[in-house]
């Protein structure tokens, strides 16, 4: 593992009135608790997880795996495989099992009728329709088994190793089971992924064939400055739960709670977990986008570095209250062998607190680094043979 340390960058943030300790972060988070049974608070931009409890544990989602069926339809519509005009029609079985005869979350599409993707998503996003998941996940991929079968296989494609989806809908069943961690992945998935579809989370009401006037389940919409999203879950199985992100003074978090008694204790747990973030943590800008960050070594490339950059710029959460002893470095496995794509992730910025507390940023290769040739790659080995001791 190579490391490469830079001075440019240390100064900067100690230039900043940047306040952080691990021991301050450890004391920020004994003052805090939760009654929820799992529970997770992270910040939407870094990825930094704020506060967790029993985060990695299996539980039953509810409604809150909706998320997921959402996120294969806002797939499908971005690589314009679906429109919003497209219509799709009710089967039996998703009448019975999430429609009017259910007695379950319905939008009560009628039986053998039709409804636009436009009208169906917001059946989902607001209502959180059962029947409406079903008849697009039927229209998308046949059954309700095969569109399970395409979460699962989203699921892994995002990084999402532990929760396993058997229906569309959240519904009782003992192999549809997520963490409050993948949760909230998924949810910062969406915000960063789907930004042009992010604001149905936010829609207040859906007046649907003129009959029915559905609110948004999430009360916190409503009540909580900057909260724009995202989904709450109910069974028996599960208790109550929530998905809920807000954005404040340009911080976004995202808070994950399940496991609680009513709907008002939902409410109460994540806007405590969400007053806690804001209150507790800061976050700082250390580069712009497409500022470089710092350079890796290449082996056997057209050139010997290639420079850094973060996705969109740089940025690290850290605690509000703490001295401002920092050490940064970057971190990857190498030297990186091309080739390179601009883009590609190949490195990581760790950022080390006083008490060694670290934050880690990812970092892209900011332009393509080819192949150097027979010749190149001598003189590299060469080269990495004799000096690679000091770098």
């Amino acid at each position: 593992m190579w490391i490469s340390s830079f001075r440019a960058l240390l100064l900067a943030i100690l230039a900043m009135a940047v306040a952080a300790t691990g021991a301050q972060a450890q004391k920020e988070k004994a003052t805090f608790d939760t009654k929820a049974d799992f529970a997770i608070l992270m910040d939407a931009d870094t990825g930094s997880v704020l506060f967790e409890k029993d985060a990695d544990e299996l539980m039953h989602p509810a409604s809150m795996s909706k998320l997921m069926t959402l996120a294969l339809i806002f797939e499908a519509l971005k690589e314009k495989k679906l429109s919003m005009d497209d219509e799709f029609t009710v089967s039996e079985f998703a009448w019975r099992t999430g429609g009017a005869p259910s007695g379950t979350s319905a939008m009560f599409v009628p039986l053998n009728g039709s409804a636009t993707l436009s009208d169906l998503i917001q059946g989902i996003a607001v209502q959180s329709g059962n029947d409406a998941c079903i008849i697009v996940a039927e229209g998308m991929s046949g059954s309700e088994q095969d569109f399970a079968d395409a979460m699962n296989a989203y699921a892994k494609k995002i990084g999402m190793k532990e929760s396993s989806f058997a229906n569309s809908t959240g519904l009782p069943h003992p192999d549809h089971m997520m963490t409050a961690r993948e949760l909230a992945l998924l949810a910062r998935h969406l915000i960063q992924k789907y930004p042009e579809y992010y604001h149905y989370f936010a829609q207040k009401e859906f007046l649907y064939r003129d009959r029915f006037k559905f609110h948004n389940r999430n009360s916190l919409i409503y009540t909580y400055p900057g909260a724009d999203g995202l989904k709450t879950g109910f069974i028996k199985a599960s208790g109550y739960g929530m998905v809920v992100s807000a954005r404040q003074r340009k911080q976004r978090l995202i808070a994950v709670v399940n496991g609680l008694k009513s709907k008002r204790q939902r409410q109460q747990e994540a806007r405590k977990l969400l007053d806690w973030g804001f209150r507790s943590f800061k976050q700082y800008k250390l580069f712009d986008k497409d500022e470089t960050v710092g350079e890796a070594l290449v082996w056997g490339g057209t050139q010997f570095f290639v420079p850094l950059t973060g996705d969109d710029g740089v940025r690290i959460l850290l605690p509000r209250k703490a001295d401002k002893r920092l050490k940064a470095s970057i971190v990857y496995e190498g030297p990186l062998k091309p080739p390179i794509r601009k883009g590609d992730q190949v490195a990581m910025l760790r950022v080390t607190t006083a008490n060694e507390a670290t934050t880690e940023v990812p970092l892209y290769a900011a332009q393509d680094v080819e192949s150097g040739g027979i010749v190149s790659r001598g003189f590299d080995s060469l080269f990495h043979l004799a000096f690679g001791w000091i770098l």
